[in-house]
């Protein structure tokens, strides 16, 4: 079970994650190109207005019908899963535990030691799961990032676990 990552502590509900399965999960991040790219603001009606307009965009030009650029997309976006990088944000599992009121305190352990963070920057963490396709098995299952990439070049790696305080 060293797959398997808890976040306990002070906190409503203990979440335990497996990082392997998440690279089947759409809020999945690319690192290749995450810590370089320009940080846009998520506003869901601008990105549900964008989607619709898309979708209505191609089927004027090409019908209704499944044109078959569908299908070589579908393609590329396989290859993409099968030899990418990817994350995960921390923030949608901190939040789903639901820290208690008194907590400050994010603690990640390792297999060497522990290393402490203020809660508030644990929500900008982004949890390394997949390297080229392949799982973090030697040093994984994750590695953790910090949102602003200042550690992008040596991450905490060999993660157990979490523990809110």
């Amino acid at each position: 079970m060293k797959n398997i990552i808890t976040i306990s502590g002070l906190v409503k509900y203990t979440i335990t994650l497996d990082p392997s399965t998440w690279i089947f999960d759409d809020r999945r991040l690319d690192l290749t190109t995450y810590f370089t790219k320009e940080k846009e603001t998520n506003d869901s009606l601008d990105d549900y207005t964008k989607a619709v307009s898309k979708h209505w965009d191609r089927e004027i030009m090409e019908g209704a019908v499944f044109p078959p650029t569908l299908k070589t997309e579908k393609r590329f976006e396989k290859e993409k899963v099968l030899t990418g990088t990817f994350g995960m944000l921390f923030k949608p599992f901190l939040e789903n535990s639901e820290p208690e009121k008194e907590a400050t305190t994010l603690v990640i352990q390792t297999d060497n030691g522990e290393r402490e963070l203020p809660l508030k920057e644990a929500y900008g963490l982004i949890l390394k799961f997949s390297d080229n396709g392949k799982p973090l098995t030697a040093d994984g299952p994750v590695h953790v990032y910090f949102g602003d990439g200042a550690n992008q070049q040596n991450p905490i790696k060999h993660v157990n676990g979490f523990i809110v305080k």
